[in-house]
């Protein structure tokens, strides 16, 4: 028996997928960790009789809390310049998200305050963010690129989001969003992506796991994605695609065809799309706060789980659409917005993030083997952090 060199002790209740993918809720809990990986997990006798501690463990007396697994944010923009504070004042006066766009605000904008920035004003932004997003419970999180749209652009915005990662103490899976606007330098659209799989792939891939695109009118077109998506495969990165936004543009058949990891927002999918995506082994990411603030449809989670589907939420946080960098937020919104459990929002916020970026056999869950990442929450019962709008743990661990 190895000692074990951190407990947490007297847990009121433990709220998390198990090892068999069963969601449980176990009372008078403790959880055992060496070497930042869960040891013994379970009803707190059972535990104490599991492991040995170390002479010099650390104890943490967890009475009258309640623990969570780390969250899991899978769809984030938290690298970027300046501000689009403006927007959110428009918005407030009844513009919208496309006719902003269209009058150059939007992605455009960020764009430009993103080449314009330093690369230390990007890392100390993005950090700070980052270190927001702990406190708020996420411990693991994905950050994309996409508000550089040139190959030494995107490739700055993603090792900047590696090295905040490692100083915000957030693990942080990257993806490559090249195509998540046409630059206004480029000539076309289909030149923009040619020159994308020419020049930024390249320079990307080594500093990306995944790659994705913006799939929606007005901005790139099936054939568009499905090319870029292509050579992205052929660099090893895995599939994501940001569908259904505005309108439905044949983002799920093509997530489906190309075996994506994921489709996020789904504002605008219908009962067919919900019933193509819950037959595939595709994950469908709902985005509450983007759909809240741009006054869109929640996305039809409710319907994508009853339809056997796999489901997750995150945060979809940027200076724009989605001004919000708490996980248990979304979660508040996914129950009180789209009549999610809070079981339900819980796995979706773990596991589930887990499983969209390739990772759910080593976070999201507590069980055994698992990273010890844990959120302790500061009430007997697990569900108060979603419950309570604004609610922030306790304490966050990141094994």
């Amino acid at each position: 028996m190895q000692p074990a060199d951190l407990l947490i002790d007297n847990l009121a209740t433990l709220a998390s997928i198990d090892a068999d993918g069963d969601f449980g809720v176990q009372h008078d809990a403790a959880i055992a960790i060496r070497n930042g990986h869960i040891e013994a997990v379970g009803p707190r006798e059972e535990v104490l009789r599991a492991v040995q501690l170390a002479d010099d463990a650390e104890v943490i007396d967890a009475s009258g809390m309640s623990a969570v697994p780390g969250l899991v944010d899978c769809h984030t923009h938290i690298v970027y310049g300046g501000n689009r504070i403006h927007e959110f004042d428009l918005r407030a006066q009844g513009a919208d998200y496309e006719r902003i766009a269209a009058e150059g605000g939007g992605i455009k904008a960020s764009v430009k305050l993103t080449r314009e920035a330093t690369d230390e004003a990007l890392l100390a932004a993005a950090t700070k963010r980052l270190a927001r997003m702990r406190a708020l419970g996420t411990t693991t999180a994905e950050v994309k690129s996409g508000y550089g749209l040139t190959a030494q652009d995107e490739a700055r915005m993603l090792a900047t989001a590696k090295a905040a990662g490692e100083a915000a103490g957030v693990r942080v899976t990257t993806t490559c969003l090249a195509l998540h606007s046409t630059p206004p330098e480029a000539a076309s659209p289909d030149a923009y992506v040619d020159y994308a799989i020419e020049e930024i792939l390249p320079a990307c891939a080594p500093l990306a796991d995944a790659a994705d695109v913006f799939l929606e009118r007005g901005v790139f077109d099936v054939e568009q994605s499905r090319r870029f998506l292509e050579a992205a495969r052929s660099h090893g990165l895995r599939l994501r695609l940001h569908a259904d936004q505005f309108s439905e543009m044949g983002a799920i058949p093509l997530a489906i065809e190309l075996a994506a990891a994921s489709v996020d927002h789904l504002e605008a999918t219908t009962d067919d799309g919900v019933k193509a995506l819950a037959a595939s082994n595709v994950i469908g990411v709902g985005l509450p706060v983007a759909a809240l603030t741009l006054k869109r449809p929640m996305p039809p989670l409710r319907q994508l789980i009853d339809a056997g589907g796999r489901v997750a939420l995150a945060t979809d946080a940027n200076p724009g659409s989605a001004p919000c960098l708490s996980l248990p937020t979304t979660m508040h919104l996914a129950c009180t917005q789209m009549g999610l459990s809070c079981a339900e929002a819980l796995a979706a916020a773990t596991q589930g993030g887990a499983a969209v970026l390739g990772l759910d056999d080593t976070v999201g869950r507590l069980a055994v083997g698992y990273k010890a990442d844990v959120v302790l929450v500061d009430d007997p019962d697990w569900r108060q952090l979603i419950a309570q709008l604004g609610a922030e743990p306790a304490r966050v661990i990141r094994g």
